[in-house]
């Protein structure tokens, strides 16, 4: 047992090293954090809502995919130590804040004008003119047009990078887990949507659900507008 260096002596029940626990708790923490002000109701996880009623869970997959790029850019635009020139800057913020509020509530007026969307037999809506590529863009800048995400990043990232942890590997696990949960939080409400597909079938309902959520997306770019900083 003298020979085996202090880190890698087991303990407790003999499965896990010091290094190990560590790193779980490490890595554990940092889950639960990403996780927790990801899932956070936002205009991300509203659009997912709105994509998995209107289009379902497969279709929502773009709208997911689309936040997951933007996120991966905005994290790594912080790591670069370009979040703090954009928390310092004003002007280049507020640039940012305002397109991505006009974005918000140009969507919130197309929800709310929306009409009806027809499902099928499968509860699918059979709205095909909608691309995948629209979606995805409409996920991507929905996130992107979220200054505060890249200024969130600023503040996390360096609770998590401690001496001798500043490698490229641990940036890129850093950011591949982060993406992971944005995707996950993404899904879980487009799934929730889907789910809820069945209660707006009547018209009347969808024009009722296509104004609410409408008008929570002209409030959200409303309020990102008027938040400070």
């Amino acid at each position: 047992m003298n020979d085996i260096p202090p880190q890698s002596k087991y303990f407790g029940c003999g499965f896990f090293t010091r290094g190990t626990l560590m790193d779980v708790k490490f890595w554990s923490v940092y889950v639960l954090t990403v996780f927790l002000a990801s899932i956070v109701p936002g205009p991300s996880m509203i659009l997912a809502l709105t994509h998995g009623i209107r289009f379902g869970t497969r279709r929502a997959l773009a709208t997911a995919s689309g936040n997951c790029a933007a996120s991966f850019l905005q994290a790594l635009v912080s790591m670069a130590g370009l979040g703090a020139l954009l928390a310092a800057s004003e002007p280049a913020f507020m640039a940012v804040k305002y397109a991505g509020a006009a974005y918000l509530v140009w969507i919130g007026i197309n929800v709310f004008r929306a009409g009806d969307f027809n499902v099928d037999s499968a509860g699918i809506s059979s709205d095909r003119e909608v691309s995948s590529g629209r979606l995805f863009l409409q996920g991507f800048w929905v996130a992107a047009g979220n200054p505060k995400a890249i200024i969130f990043f600023s503040a996390l990232f360096p609770q998590f990078i401690g001496s001798g942890q500043a490698s490229v590997g641990h940036f890129a696990a850093m950011l591949i887990l982060l993406c992971i949960i944005a995707f996950a939080c993404m899904m879980i409400y487009a799934c929730g949507g889907q789910r809820l597909r069945d209660v707006f079938k009547e018209s009347f309902l969808v024009r009722s659900v296509n104004k609410m959520l409408g008008t929570a997306f002209v409030g959200l770019g409303v309020g990102l507008a008027c938040s400070r900083r």
